[in-house]
């Protein structure tokens, strides 16, 4: 499981957030807070909740099926 979060958390900093480079930005428009934000970009054991990952999907209009098809899980 821990590899599975692993994949999610990476692909979504790499993916998303370090692009905009801008954590305030991100957690705005995907209804998170900038706290998360920063543990997505920096904290190499942050545990992602399914909660923050349905917030970020849906704000990229994405399904939970076709985004876990997207990370390769």
């Amino acid at each position: 499981m821990t590899e599975a979060n692993r994949k999610i958390v990476e692909f979504i900093r790499d993916e998303w957030v370090i692009p905009l480079d801008n954590n305030s930005k991100f957690a705005v428009d995907h209804n998170v807070d900038e706290k998360t934000v920063r543990r997505i970009r920096d904290d190499e054991n942050y545990q992602i909740s399914l909660l923050t990952i349905m917030r970020i999907c849906h704000a990229k209009n994405l399904t939970l099926a076709s985004f876990f098809k997207m990370v390769g899980i």
